[in-house]
């Protein structure tokens, strides 16, 4: 065979081979504004990402939402036409999430949410989360406020979509067993909360819930006890990071919150299913990142890639390439099929009536402990 023949047959050869694009997944997360603190959580996550599945190539693109609802959508319309990714993961909060939730199902890319979005009835379509709904958490702080005893219980938290959702879930958990006796808001921005705290602490509960997030969530506490008040409060499970207790100091020690299993990894029983997983993602994530810089942000955040990546490797089986709305279909099935994924911060299983999957069971609840999380049970 003449050399001119071997090249022409190989060109042909590679001409026939399977073209691999890289897949692109868009990142929006809170890197600026109220919620940074949040959003720095997400971004250590990325840094963790592998950047190829089955061989192909994984880039992705991480943008700043900076806590605003108009920006998430700006962001996410661009990751779309522009960058033509094949996924989202995030954002931080519900407010963002509702907004990018009606771009993310109209354009037909699934979406995976950081934040706890009511993915049921119409947000469905290609919408999912790896957080656990705000039912479930605050269910488990009413379990323990009744089994130690508590009959009135007071709420201070934001004015937003996320302290409405909050407030909703303890009126649910509470209905028969425990009396609101006080319910104030405040933003975001803040900067005081005194006058919700005196009327709070006037209703003389004997509990209280902080229904905020991030480092603002630690003002309530700080002015509560400086104005005196001993009873236990608790706060929810998107206060978890090490910047809230910087900020709350001394003030939020004593602390009760509902937690996915990631934040106390290594203090887990071992019948925890997510223990294993835990404990080698909090290694490898404090080893870039230094001493007590796990969160359960980064946990969801490394969830919502597994759940993506399971899908991906699916989808790889099939016959769609990255790039196309096929392949979009592909992942979006993937997620659904979701069976049992163990993850760092809770065990997933999708169904077409359930884009959230998270099994109660995985919750703990933790308190803070000389400036440490600690397992309680």
């Amino acid at each position: 065979m003449k050399p001119n023949q071997l090249f022409a047959l190989t060109i042909a050869a590679l001409a026939a081979a399977p073209a691999f694009a890289d897949i692109n997944v868009g990142v929006i997360a809170s890197l600026t504004g109220p919620a940074a603190a949040l959003g720095a959580e997400t971004k250590k996550a990325i840094a963790l990402f592998p950047s190829t599945v089955g061989g192909e190539k994984v880039n992705f693109i991480l943008l700043d939402d900076g806590t605003d609802p108009t920006s998430a959508v700006k962001n996410v319309r661009k990751l779309i036409s522009e960058d033509k990714v094949d996924a989202i993961l995030g954002p931080n909060l519900i407010s963002t999430a509702v907004a990018m939730a009606d771009v993310a199902n109209a354009e037909k890319t699934p979406m995976v949410s950081v934040a706890p979005l009511d993915v049921s009835g119409d947000k469905r379509g290609y919408v999912f989360r790896s957080e656990p709904s705000a039912d479930l958490m605050v269910q488990r702080i009413v379990t323990d406020m009744l089994e130690n005893g508590a009959k009135t219980v007071g709420f201070i938290g934001f004015s937003d979509s996320w302290g409405e959702l909050l407030l909703k879930a303890l009126t649910k958990a509470a209905d028969g067993k425990l009396n609101i006796v006080a319910s104030e808001r405040y933003g975001r921005a803040d900067p005081s909360v005194q006058a919700q705290v005196l009327k709070v602490m006037a209703a003389k509960p004997d509990v209280v819930f902080v229904g905020a997030s991030g480092t603002p969530a630690a003002m309530p506490q700080i002015t509560l006890r400086e104005r005196g008040y001993k009873g236990r409060i608790y706060q929810s499970h998107g206060v978890t990071s090490k910047e809230f207790l910087r900020v709350g100091g001394k003030a939020v020690e004593g602390a009760l919150i509902p937690v996915g299993p990631v934040l106390v990894a290594e203090q887990l029983p071992d019948s925890h299913p997510a223990k294993k997983n835990g404990v080698a993602f909090v290694k490898e994530l404090e080893a870039k990142n230094g001493p007590d810089s796990r969160s359960t942000f980064a946990g969801a955040s490394w969830d919502a890639w597994l759940l993506l990546q399971n899908a991906i490797v699916g989808a790889q089986k099939g016959k769609a390439k990255a790039g196309t709305p096929e392949f979009r279909a592909a992942l979006r099935d993937g997620i659904e099929k979701t069976s049992k994924l163990v993850g760092t911060n809770g065990v997933y299983t999708m169904a077409a009536a359930d884009h959230a999957g998270y099994d109660a069971s995985s919750i703990v609840l933790i308190k803070v402990e000389n400036n440490h999380w600690k397992l309680v049970k």
